[in-house]
């Protein structure tokens, strides 16, 4: 599989990449950790949950999903316009808050179309169930109700995403990757909740597969940040993760 970074930003330091590596342009600094830092509390306010996750604060760092991969195990037919995309699939319901920042502006990126697909409990894909798109609201916030993935045999426990730069699903791809979930969640949901423990994959923890590696190097950060609604984790949990993205740029 081939990898490239295309586009570059660091905890405190974001940049735009050019899509095309034989066309080199300059890399912009833009430091958007403020914004980014503001956006995320406005999110947690708007719940008003406590702190529960794997971080004792909200990372403000900025996902931009490094490194590009191809939509592996994408069915394009079953990738419909809906915030629900459990289509009954048994798991621990996940609300999955996506904040799109327009790296360009450091401002929330309204009416960009989020897709994202992942494999059931069983650590399966499916030609429908979890697999949807849906756009940022005004906030630049998409959420999607899905399950907390099962494992699968290509590499660390993940969710595939693309964000495309407008609110159709013809408008151009500016990302495709995938946002990875800490080893801590996967043990505790894999090994305490009955559609997971019939997973059969052969499970690869983070820092075993290359890609998680890349994708939290040198500032980058693709961890789903999990928060708890309840005290009891099995009646739902929100994940949160922030994408920054030029949508002038073109991945297709």
């Amino acid at each position: 599989m081939h990898f490239s970074t295309l586009a570059i930003c660091a905890a405190f330091l974001c940049g735009i990449a050019s899509a095309y590596p034989t066309e080199p342009r300059t890399l912009v600094a833009r430091d958007c950790s403020g914004e980014a830092a503001a956006l995320n509390m406005a999110r947690r306010e708007k719940r008003g949950l406590s702190p529960r996750s794997i971080y004792p604060t909200m990372p403000n760092e900025i996902c931009v999903l490094a490194p590009e991969i191809a939509k592996e195990n994408y069915v394009l037919s079953g990738s419909v316009v809906r915030n629900d995309v459990t289509d009954g699939e048994a798991g621990v319901p996940l609300t999955m808050d996506i904040g799109v920042l327009d790296m360009s502006t450091c401002q929330p990126l309204p009416n960009a179309m989020v897709e994202i697909w992942s494999t059931n409990a069983q650590g399966e894909y499916s030609s429908t169930a979890l697999r949807g798109a849906y756009p940022s609201a005004a906030n630049g916030i998409a959420e999607i109700q899905t399950i907390f993935p099962g494992f699968n045999s290509e590499g660390a426990n993940h969710m595939n995403i693309a964000v495309h730069s407008g609110d159709s699903m013809n408008s151009s791809t500016s990302h495709t990757g995938r946002v990875f979930f800490t080893d801590g969640w996967t043990n505790i949901i894999s090994m305490s909740s009955l559609p997971y423990q019939n997973n059969p994959n052969i499970r690869t923890l983070d820092l075993n597969d290359p890609v998680y590696v890349e994708a939290n190097s040198n500032g980058y950060t693709a961890v789903v940040d999990i928060e708890e609604i309840e005290d009891d984790w099995p009646e739902g949990i929100v994940g949160y993760i922030t994408v920054g993205i030029n949508p002038s740029l073109v991945v297709d």
